[in-house]
């Protein structure tokens, strides 16, 4: 076993443990840098893939969105249709309640 200290495990290096993706460079450092170095790369590379399926997965929606105006369904509708499916049926109700409240106090009601 090498003279590495690794904070992050009890089973030695972090070269020595399986699975552990350091590259060259960090390599390069040594102990708890080494690690510091490989751990914030990964975390960084995670957010980047996750950001590129957030960013794919919201030109899809973009897409559906657009197809379904050029059925002639009223996207603006279908969003609050959307947003009311996400409450639980008391908040719903809740929300209904305040809102025909607030249309008979301005006589829309």
């Amino acid at each position: 076993m090498s003279d590495e200290y690794d904070p992050y495990s009890s089973r030695g290096p972090a070269r020595e443990r399986p699975g552990a993706k350091l590259r060259e460079e960090d390599e390069a450092a040594s102990g708890p840098q080494a690690v510091a170095v490989g751990q914030l790369r990964a975390f960084i590379e995670r957010v980047e893939r996750v950001q590129e399926d957030i960013d794919a997965l919201s030109d899809d929606r973009k897409e559906i969105f657009a197809e379904m105006k050029a059925m002639g369904f009223d996207t603006k509708a279908v969003r609050a249709v959307i947003k009311l499916r996400k409450m639980d049926e008391a908040e719903r109700q809740e929300a209904e309640a305040i809102l025909d409240l607030y249309k008979a106090a301005l006589g829309m009601a």
